[in-house]
């Protein structure tokens, strides 16, 4: 059977490891990672299969990762993990949304296996795939061991991405690019919102020539006319009119790592006022991108933006950046350091954030970002659609 790694077996080793040291320091024994984007950072693993329970078991004195998950889904595990065969357990589909089994107590049997009847266990309490229910299930199951809180150890780790991830992101990168220009392409008058969504959708996935794309974390947030000022609408089925604002974010996403992009659109003639918007909106973007340094923090980063927009008398309250890399549905950030003041997050070579500043007011909405990575030496774009007000 053809395996679909991406990355060599000694990466996906230096991570264990990585994640290993840090169990150690917290006192963990065992760690439970329910979240896609985890299971696949240390195992490879990639199938549309997280809408069943599933789960990545790593214990200290085990060399490899276990699998587990639905019967149907093992030879995805066997195709895209490096992982030995004994270590992809898969549980019966009796398992599989029924009222009366829980997936869990598969689980937990596996976890008594590796010696977790007593253990310290660490579990991803603040993921989006840790259910209450699930909890509830795995500490009755294991009275007596200890559960403690490990959400987002990994992904304080996942922070830093390897050359080999950077590379991976840079492709990402271009799959947003060339997402991007078959909007600015496709925007006229009289062109309905849905098919400019269609639009994104198959330049995401078709790519370039070189190479295809894969569905993204999450929907394009494609903001028109009124909804210009809302950051995260929905597309409707109605027609551009002859003069409005679309302002869109959308993304590239290669062997599920996710770069951002969001550009605003003009049809028709922008009035004076918003093309003074979107060139102070540049401006201060670029002050901020050209404040990322090594050894700075990520607030230092977000006081250079602020006070590049405060000399134009405006602010903003939101944080203008956030961290990407491996994403899974329903979001393509992750949830560890973000661009804003009081974050003393140290910027090293190899962290990749979307510099998100967009401005929502109150009756105007503007969106121009930038992603990057950190380098030796300064940020490196992952995209490179010009960071600028497009008109049609």
């Amino acid at each position: 059977m053809k395996k679909e790694l991406h990355f060599e077996i000694n990466e996906f080793r230096v991570r264990q490891a990585a994640v290993k040291k840090e169990m150690a320091r917290r006192g963990i024994d065992i760690l439970l990672l329910s979240e896609p984007p985890n299971q696949n950072y240390l195992t490879g693993y990639n199938a549309y299969s997280y809408y069943t329970p599933q789960m990545v078991i790593v214990a200290l004195d085990r060399e490899e990762p276990i699998w587990i998950g639905r019967f149907m889904d093992r030879v995805s595990a066997t195709m895209t993990t490096f992982l030995a065969e004994e270590n992809i357990r898969a549980y019966p589909d009796t398992y599989v949304q029924s009222t009366v089994l829980s997936a869990y107590d598969f689980m937990a049997d596996i976890v008594k296996e590796v010696g977790g009847d007593k253990a310290r266990i660490g579990v991803e309490m603040g993921g989006y795939y840790y259910s209450a229910r699930a909890h509830a299930v795995l500490t009755r199951a294991l009275p007596l061991a200890e559960f403690v809180d490990a959400d987002l150890l990994v992904g304080w780790i996942r922070l830093v991405k390897s050359p080999a991830e950077v590379g991976i992101m840079r492709e990402a990168g271009q799959l947003a690019d060339v997402a991007m220009q078959r909007v600015i392409d496709t925007v006229e008058a009289g062109i309905r919102e849905c098919d400019i969504a269609a639009a994104i959708y198959h330049q995401q996935v078709s790519g370039t020539a070189e190479f295809g794309g894969d569905y993204p974390c999450c929907p394009p947030d494609l903001c028109i006319g009124e909804r210009s000022i809302a950051p995260h609408a929905a597309w409707t089925d109605e027609p551009l009119p002859d003069s409005t604002v679309v302002n869109l974010e959308l993304s590239g996403c290669r062997h599920r790592y996710q770069v951002n992009l969001a550009r605003t659109i003009v049809v028709g003639k922008p009035s004076p006022a918003f093309q003074d918007l979107s060139e102070i909106a540049v401006e201060a973007l670029n002050v901020g991108l050209d404040a990322v340094l090594p050894g700075r923090t990520c607030s230092e980063v977000d006081s250079a933006f602020r006070q590049a927009l405060a000399r134009h008398g405006m602010e903003k309250e939101s944080r203008i950046g956030y961290p990407t890399g491996i994403g899974f549905p329903p979001a393509s950030g992750e949830r560890t350091a973000s661009i804003r003041k009081g974050d003393e997050t140290v910027l090293q070579p190899g962290m990749v954030f979307h510099m998100m500043p967009g401005l929502w007011l109150d009756n105007v909405g503007i969106t121009i970002t930038q992603s990057f990575a950190v380098t030796d030496r300064g940020f490196e774009p992952l995209t490179k659609t010009p960071r600028k007000l497009f008109v049609k």
